[in-house]
């Protein structure tokens, strides 16, 4: 009997994989870490007929056996069972610290160069990241977030087949998010860091959403990025996406990022999308 649900947990090290293969766990999931792949297709051949949901933890550690990883992925796609693959990510300096401060050596880094290890592993998990379904972005994200993105995640996967679409804010300098499929630079708007009675307030209240959206600019954008989404998520869907992020990013955060993440959320939600909307440097 086919149709057993596979998830494919790989990502870099330090992101959270052990955390996420846990919450699979606890989801009913049978799970097994670092197996390599090449080993997959034999495993879920006995599984089945007994269990109907099975996890795969994939990371650089399996070495040699790494390569070929997406052939098996379409290999088990091909023979009848629901196949994806799920990618946890983080900012280099965090995953840095992360290994510093737990003192743990690097599958890559053998020799203490932390960074050369992750610029090493991101070169080899860049197909898979390719194939990935889901990309979580646990830079600023605890075990408890990770956890409920997860959970959500594959509660949509499994009750809801419409793409779920997530517009989020952020500040250019702090860095790009890394689960972002499309990015838009909104500097160029009019900015209210520099009116003073608007400064200490963010695009989340009404003063500084008005400023932003009634100016010609703004207005503009927002026609363009309304006719470009129009035209472009009925064709992410079509190809199998299960979740789109959409990223504005002003200066900080703030404000113009944070009015139009909002404003865009509320037109795709009026469309009959699955939208929701997250400000991730609104509070710095």
């Amino acid at each position: 009997m086919h149709g057993i649900h596979i998830v494919v947990v790989t990502g870099m090290s330090g992101a959270g994989r052990s955390s996420a293969l846990r919450v699979l766990e606890d989801l009913g999931y049978y799970c097994v870490d670092n197996l390599p792949p090449s080993l997959a297709p034999q495993l879920v051949d006995l599984l089945e007929g007994e269990l109907t949901q099975v996890g795969f933890g994939i990371d650089v550690r399996t070495g040699a056996f790494l390569e070929g990883a997406e052939d098996i992925i379409q290999t088990l796609t091909q023979r009848g069972h629901q196949t994806e693959v799920v990618f946890l990510d983080c900012a280099d300096e965090v995953l840095v610290r992360r290994f510093s401060e737990t003192r743990r050596p690097h599958p890559l880094a053998p020799e203490g160069d932390v960074l050369a290890g992750i610029t090493a592993e991101r070169d080899r998990l860049a197909a898979l990241r390719q194939l990935a379904r889901h990309v979580i972005d646990t830079t600023d994200a605890s075990v408890h977030d990770l956890r409920r993105s997860l959970i959500d995640y594959m509660a949509r996967g499994g009750s809801r087949p419409q793409m779920a679409v997530r517009v989020v804010s952020f500040g250019f300098k702090y860095g790009l998010p890394v689960d972002a499929d499309l990015v838009f630079d909104l500097r160029f708007l009019p900015n209210p860091h520099f009116v003073k009675e608007l400064r200490p307030q963010s695009g989340l209240d009404a003063p500084v959403a008005d400023y932003v959206l009634k100016s010609e600019p703004a207005q503009e954008l927002l026609a363009d990025l309304r006719a470009l989404l129009s035209h472009t998520l009925p064709r992410y869907r079509a190809e199998g996406k299960a979740y789109l992020t959409v990223a504005l990013g002003c200066t900080g955060g703030r404000h113009r990022s944070v009015a139009l993440t909002e404003e865009l959320g509320r037109w795709l939600r009026a469309e009959g999308h699955d939208a929701v909307t997250a400000h991730r440097d609104v509070g710095r």
